[in-house]
């Protein structure tokens, strides 16, 4: 049946993804991703042989009329990002709407995304949690910062190793610097790692030891409210 799927792919180790995941991109008709040179390496080992066009956040806007003409005549679509759930921190959120709007059948399949490991593994509550996902760059990234240390609920971010120590720094300003927090890298490959402690040692540990790889932080809700 011609509809759009959104097919969450591994975020590491390429055994994660479903059985029902392979044979979705087996039978589309065609797959989207956000590199294709990147999803060349899953769709190889599971020898999966559709042909794959590139979609990601600077195309999207151009592509979308396109696609959901393409679904429209009969085709079944995939989408894939280079690791994880679609729309969730990655391109898919603007087509999966458009298609809504334009009577497209959407079909959303469960598998991996980061935060749902890291906040799990943390230790903290997870049965209310705020998720975040990148904060602004620039401008409003303060201000955000300053709203979220009132927030009761745990906390999570994604972040670039880059970008760590200067956030947890940030964080440990605003936040306070004895609030817990956690910080998952490398989530299901060879090097995982999951370290927790204070927003300030956490932020003098990679100051010491600089961070790799894809980084989820978890930051605990704020007590006494």
């Amino acid at each position: 049946m011609s509809k759009l799927y959104i097919v969450p792919t591994p975020i590491g180790n390429l055994e994660d993804i479903t059985l029902r995941g392979i044979r979705v991109l087996k039978e589309a008709d065609l797959i989207l991703a956000e590199d294709t040179r990147t999803s060349s390496f899953l769709l190889k080992k599971y020898e999966i042989s559709v042909h794959m066009e590139s979609h990601h956040k600077y195309n999207e806007h151009k592509s979308i009329e396109r696609i959901i003409e393409k679904i429209s005549s009969g085709m079944k679509i995939a989408l894939i990002s280079d690791a994880g759930t679609p729309g969730i921190s990655d391109p898919g959120f603007l087509l999966v709407r458009h298609c809504r709007e334009n009577g497209v059948e959407v079909e959303t399949l469960p598998g991996a995304t980061a935060f749902v490991p890291a906040l799990i593994n943390s230790g903290f509550p997870c049965d209310r949690f705020c998720f975040e996902g990148f904060l602004p760059l620039k401008k409003g990234r303060q201000t955000r910062i300053r709203e979220l240390s009132q927030e009761s609920r745990t906390v999570i971010f994604y972040e670039s190793p880059y970008r760590l120590v200067k956030m947890l720094n940030q964080l440990a300003e605003h936040f306070g610097e004895e609030r817990e927090a956690a910080v998952s890298r490398e989530i299901s490959k060879l090097h995982e790692e999951n370290k927790r402690g204070t927003l300030a040692s956490l932020a003098q540990w990679y100051s010491a030891k600089e961070p790799k790889g894809e980084i989820v932080v978890v930051v605990s809700g704020k007590k006494g409210r």
